[in-house]
């Protein structure tokens, strides 16, 4: 079994990123011969998929299909969706054999795929699971496996912190604690997040532009911002680009807080075309220093508004209470840490729980493992993963 042509077919999977979502990364390498007849990659939702393109490509070189074997590294799709079956296009193409990295988990593919292509008289080869390359094609699509397998995203949640665990310095100001090797890797991951999600905090103290740099994608992030009283300011960088989603309280017109929060709506939607509201349930919370009442969004129900969009993988760029609350509720599924090698000595911590957090809940969503570090120039970044 030669996996050289599925790593082709890997790294031109990349190029799905920021392009291909909510469908998969695929990439399709077409082969006869030792010779590469064609490539591609999966396009924008509605256009063509890995496998078509590797096809068209082939004929547009003027390259006869016929045995030709298509390395590819999802299993071709079986069903109609907004294109023709992939499995339909590599019939007709007559192709003699595919080699498939990794399952479908999708319910309406789900093997079917290997199936037709078997129907029809194509030797179909799958990598077994701990395959490295079959392990890399999964994890290019962590995201679409996590809404397909679990019907939920897949939460990334990224932070910078110095060596003794603070983010910011005690005024909030964040920017920057890690240097330009491990700020442009961040953009990498951004690329990949259908929505990059922060808090009200971070856009008062950082005014960050929440956008993804030095990487061309064709469909940037939904930026959304846990507002409850829509006090990001007009002037915030965050609506230079795309589009943005203020999440705010959803409250009755008897609300103390009502005609302010209509009011500071209105301005901002007055003031941007690429901004959108979303009101939500909300909580009190009382801070025990002070004694004073705040409302929280209800976070789990944000989570379930990103369920039932096209979204694969959400990014969580926030301060240490957002943070906080998602961890205790169990919303995130990877920790993406940035950790300079420097001491900041007082300062903000990473998340910031308050002495009545639920420390059953914290225990019972707190396992994690390591499943990466690398150094990026004078950093480290260290990716856990729940268990």
């Amino acid at each position: 079994m030669n996996s050289n042509y599925l790593s082709i077919a890997l790294n031109l999977a990349q190029h799905a990123i920021g392009l291909s979502s909510p469908n998969p990364r695929v990439g399709c390498v077409l082969v006869h011969n030792q010779q590469i007849l064609g490539q591609g990659f999966t396009q924008a939702t509605g256009q063509a998929h890995a496998e078509v393109m590797a096809i068209r490509d082939a004929q547009a070189q003027g390259h006869n299909t016929i045995g030709a074997t298509a390395y590819v590294t999802l299993e071709p799709c079986s069903h109609h969706g907004r294109t023709p079956p992939c499995v339909d296009a590599l019939i007709q193409a007559q192709v003699a054999h595919v080699m498939v990295a990794c399952l479908d988990p999708n319910p309406q593919v789900a093997g079917q795929g290997v199936a037709n292509l078997r129907a029809a008289g194509i030797r179909v080869d799958i990598l077994p699971t701990e395959h490295p390359i079959a392990q890399a094609a999964h994890e290019l699509n962590i995201g679409f496996m996590t809404r397909m397998t679990h019907g939920k995203v897949f939460t990334r949640m990224k932070w910078a912190q110095s060596a003794d665990g603070k983010t910011a310095l005690l005024d909030g100001r964040s920017q920057w604690i890690t240097g330009e090797a491990a700020r442009m890797d961040g953009h990498q991951f951004r690329a990949r997040a259908d929505a990059i999600v922060t808090g009200i905090g971070t856009v008062l103290h950082d005014n960050p532009q929440l956008n993804v740099r030095g990487i061309h994608i064709t469909h940037p992030p939904v930026k959304y911002i846990v507002d409850t009283w829509a006090q990001t300011p007009t002037d915030a960088k965050l609506f230079a680009d795309g589009k943005v989603c203020i999440v705010c309280a959803d409250i009755p017109a008897e609300h103390p807080m009502a005609s302010l929060l209509a009011a500071r709506i209105e301005l901002l939607q007055q003031s941007h075309d690429n901004l959108s509201i979303l009101p939500l349930p909300t909580h009190s919370i009382v801070d025990p220093n002070s004694n004073i009442t705040h409302e929280r969004i209800d976070l789990p129900q944000l989570w379930q508004h990103f369920a039932h969009q096209p979204f694969n993988e959400i990014h969580v760029e926030a301060g240490a209470t957002l943070n906080a609350a998602l961890l205790e509720q169990g919303l995130v599924d990877e920790i993406l840490m940035y950790l300079a090698p420097r001491v900041v000595g007082v300062g903000v911590p990473t998340a910031q729980f308050s002495p009545d957090t639920n420390l059953d809940n914290l225990t019972q969503n707190g396992a994690w493992r390591w499943v990466d570090m690398d150094l990026l120039g004078d950093d480290a970044r260290l990716i856990l993963r729940k268990k």
